[in-house]
């Protein structure tokens, strides 16, 4: 069974439904004057996940805005 909320609800309570997706595996669709808005949903961790961009590869310190532009270009 799906589990419907209203925006309200869930921004009112959203640590309550957080711990729910979590710890739980519960989703829900969340409503706003009557249409669905979005889903939440838990996130798939047996999935396969893909590295878009490491930005340490390019400063284990950190970098800048532009450094992480040009980055997302060469990608392009």
């Amino acid at each position: 069974m799906q589990n419907i909320l209203s925006l309200k609800d869930f921004r009112t309570k959203l640590t309550d439904y957080t711990k729910r997706v979590s710890e739980k595996g519960d989703s829900f669709v969340v409503f706003k004057k009557s249409k669905p808005v979005f889903m939440v949903v838990p996130i798939d961790h047996d999935g396969e996940w893909q590295t878009v961009l490491n930005f340490s590869e390019i400063n284990p310190k950190g970098v800048t805005f532009k450094d992480i532009r040009k980055a997302a270009k060469e990608l392009l």
